[in-house]
């Protein structure tokens, strides 16, 4: 079957209200009344940050999740329209809601949430079975967060095994705690892209260096692209079992803002490098210069920049 799209980002799909400023340094306590900016309601979770930025880069793109039968589902729906993201493989569950966050910023971009999983834990290989043929039409299939896919995550060697027999190249992403080392290291060799978050790997691994990670992932038998998201101080990236290179964080267009959803940014920028085919070190050029577009504006995706303007911040 023809490939009719870059990429399919599939999992969590969120609902965002974003607070801000919110201190965060110190409990808020109970019966206060604090002043915040006007509070936003955007798109959130893999399935519109990835999908949304890697689209702003030019790639054609699907969306395939859960959402509930409510008004956030409607407002998914038309956001990820506007974008320029598909929607045929969106499903309603009555009676469900759809997944929220409120997102808790403060001034300095730092921010927390408080997550309602809902009709995204529902996510399963099922699923992904039902949608197997938009998955054949796509080059790459991104599937996320692994952590927060309570139903998919005990069958996640499967569900790997369903996108691979699609015809896809696999990245898998991490979200909350990173789920559990079992789950992971049953589908890492059939994954093309692994790259979690340091936080997230050290919650799996139990090891702090980003190259011991990835030492721990390669052990469990991942062959392909393997790194470490390690925030300010960068990416620590594997692109195969014999090299690992270090990329820095790219300076931020602007003052930062809110650093929501910039691993998802970065995600993005290196599937829509790799898809381009970029070496995995230029395409996680473009994934940090991606990540510092994002932090520029509040939400996800505000501010992102086409990949023009983005491959010139990368330096590309």
């Amino acid at each position: 079957m023809s490939k009719r799209f870059d990429c399919v980002v599939a999992g969590t799909c969120v609902a965002d209200i974003l607070v801000r400023p919110v201190p965060l340094e110190a409990p808020i306590g109970g019966g206060r009344l604090f002043h915040v900016d006007p509070v936003e309601v955007t798109t959130g979770g893999i399935v519109c940050n990835t999908g949304v930025a890697l689209r702003r880069l030019g790639a054609s793109v699907e969306a395939a999740a859960v959402v509930g039968d409510d008004l956030w589902a409607g407002e998914i729906r038309s956001r990820l329209a506007a974008a320029g993201v598909g929607a045929t493989a969106i499903e309603s569950r009555p009676g469900a809601a759809t997944s929220t966050t409120a997102a808790l910023i403060d001034a300095s971009g730092e921010r927390s949430f408080a997550h309602h999983i809902g009709a995204a834990g529902l996510l399963d290989v099922m699923f992904l079975r039902r949608h197997a043929a938009v998955f054949a039409r796509s080059r790459f299939a991104v599937l996320g967060y692994v952590g927060l896919l309570p139903t998919l995550e005990p069958q996640l060697a499967e569900a790997v095994g369903v996108l691979r027999a699609a015809g896809c190249q696999v990245v898998l992403e991490t979200g909350g705690s990173g789920g559990s080392l079992a789950d992971v290291v049953a589908a890492l060799p059939a994954v093309d892209v692994f790259v979690p978050s340091l936080d997230e790997a050290r919650s799996q691994t139990g090891c702090d260096d980003p190259r011991e990670i990835i030492a721990c992932y390669r052990r469990h038998g991942a062959a392909g692209i393997v790194g470490v998201k390690c925030g300010a101080r960068g990416i620590v990236l594997s692109p195969t079992p014999d090299v690992t290179v270090d990329i820095p964080c790219i300076a931020a267009p602007g003052p930062v803002v809110d650093t929501t959803g910039a691993g998802d940014s970065f995600l993005a920028g290196l599937v829509a490098g790799l898809a381009r085919g970029m070496p995995a070190e230029t395409a996680g050029r473009l994934g940090a210069a991606t990540a510092a577009c994002c932090v520029t504006r509040a939400g996800a995706t505000a501010g992102l920049r086409d990949l023009t303007e983005t491959m010139r911040l990368a330096g590309l």
